[in-house]
């Protein structure tokens, strides 16, 4: 696949003038916002005269749905909303997250395009909980309220199949600094087998910053003991060196086949699950899962990690195999301009990529750091029509999903992927890492933080007849955010 130039008319300077848009209007926001005003004023006249909003009959069944499985006791969150006193105590607070759309954390804008596993609320709902503050936070009636949602996991496929743990914890000095390691987790299966979905679980989710996963597969008798050699090393950032310690090639040091990008994580993502037999891997017996890159955020204190990845089989070997191809940063098609953002500046980048055969999109996720404002993504057709494939109106670093559509996503051949991100290096953004404002640039590929990146990854494949009917709303998703 390679990128192609614009057309004459669709050619603009610095301020984006005169780029194709999506024919989805940009007035929805303010249409939401009257709508949730005139909500609380209904909803006031309601709970007034006639259902007046309490936390037994309103407010905890909508928590325990939609906030609960991530703020409970052992949960990712930092506090526990699962009882009347937990939430009534954090009650101005909840509203003031709800009503700014922070929370339930969900990027992606829902009225340009739905995915699976979504965590909104509705303008009603938000109105429910507005009102039910102003009111005192009654707690009403005694009744039993709905069991607390699960904690985020994949859900539908039972326990693992497969459990590779760290065989003890990565310890990391309180240097302020990134780190970056290479990691084997091996095993020995009593049979060649398909991996259906694997799932990264981070133990130490406030310093683990993302993870990319691979599979290494050995044949026959090429590798006596996939264990032998070190587990880990820590690398320099773009450098293979200490890879050899892992002693990863087979025995007669000829290279064993890899699999890459079987796994990744980011702060927020949840695994992909695919149906039996569309994606997935083949493995022989005897393997290793690498963390071909695990990053870890700098911190002030020593601290450890010791994560795990889970892994479930398959009933069927993958028939169609899902590939990915990225926009951006070591991607195959470029940023323009060139992503280097000047201190006190906000600005606009795009990359664009012309498909010569028609694909068939299952996921798709985007990656930023902290400079991120927003990102919207499309493809426009040779007919001119526009497949919305996601927006996100404000960027949140600690929230980055792998999305998965209900149903395939098909792309005809020479449509055009757009993606146009807006980077914000101004002290209005409460996420810039430095203060006061400094140059920030792209650094060859670099994953450190207070670097910058602009990646739009999609997974799928080519397409076939009939993809555009194959539902992917089956297959289990997690039921909560995973991220920090």
């Amino acid at each position: 696949m390679t990128p192609s130039g614009l057309p004459s008319d669709m050619r603009g300077g610095a301020d984006g003038a005169g780029w194709s848009r999506p024919r989805h209007g940009g007035r929805r926001l303010r249409a939401d916002a009257l709508w949730l005003s005139l909500g609380l004023v209904v909803l006031a006249a309601c709970g007034t005269q006639a259902h007046p909003v309490t936390f037994n009959a309103d407010i905890g069944p909508l928590v325990r749905r939609e906030c609960s499985g991530c703020h409970r006791e052992g949960g990712i969150a930092p506090f526990a909303l699962t009882t009347y006193d937990e939430v009534r105590t954090r009650g101005p607070g909840v509203r003031a997250m709800v009503e700014s759309r922070r929370m339930p954390p969900w990027p992606a804008d829902p009225t340009y395009r739905v995915f699976l596993g979504q965590h909104t609320l509705t303008s009603h709902e938000i109105a429910l909980i507005g009102w039910w503050v102003e009111s005192g936070m009654p707690e009403g009636e005694p009744r039993p309220l709905p069991p607390i949602a699960p904690p985020p996991r994949v859900q539908g496929l039972g326990e693992p199949d497969l459990v590779l743990e760290m065989p003890e914890p990565i310890r990391l000095p309180g240097d302020r600094q990134d780190h970056f390691f290479m990691a084997k987790l091996p095993f020995v299966i009593p049979a060649d087998t398909t991996i259906r979905a694997i799932e990264f679980v981070p133990g130490n989710r406030a310093l683990v910053h993302h993870m990319n996963g691979a599979l290494i597969t050995y044949s026959g008798a090429a590798k006596a003991d996939p264990r032998h050699g070190a587990w880990y090393s820590e690398m320099r950032e773009g450098s293979m060196e200490g890879a050899h310690s892992l002693h990863l090639e087979n025995d007669d040091g000829t290279l064993a086949p890899i699999t890459l990008s079987v796994a990744n994580y980011l702060p927020g993502s949840n695994p992909v699950v695919l149906p039996d037999g569309i994606g997935g891997w083949r493995v022989t017996r005897k393997g290793v899962f690498l963390l071909n890159m695990i990053h870890y955020g700098p911190t002030a204190t020593p601290q450890e990690d010791r994560s795990r990845v889970n892994i479930y089989f398959g009933d069927h070997p993958p028939t169609r195999p899902v590939s990915q191809f990225i926009l951006g940063t070591l991607g195959i098609a470029p940023i323009v301009p060139p992503l280097v953002v000047p201190p006190d500046t906000v600005m606009t980048f795009r990359s664009q990529l012309e498909m010569p055969t028609a694909i068939s999109i299952v996921n798709i996720n985007p990656h930023m750091h902290l400079l991120g404002r927003s990102l919207l993504a499309f493809a426009l057709t040779p007919a001119g029509d526009t497949i919305p494939l996601i927006r996100i109106l404000h960027w949140d670093f600690r929230w980055q999903y792998f999305y998965t559509p209900p149903k395939i996503i098909t792309v005809p051949a020479r449509s055009v992927i757009h993606l146009e991100v807006v980077l914000d290096n101004t002290t209005a953004n409460p996420n810039n890492p430095f203060s006061p404002p400094r140059e920030v640039k792209e650094q060859g590929g670099s994953m450190r933080t207070t670097d910058e990146m602009i990646q739009l990854i999609i997974s799928g494949f080519p397409y076939r007849p009939g993809d555009e009917s194959i539902s992917l709303e089956a297959t289990p998703q997690s039921t909560a955010p995973g991220g920090h």
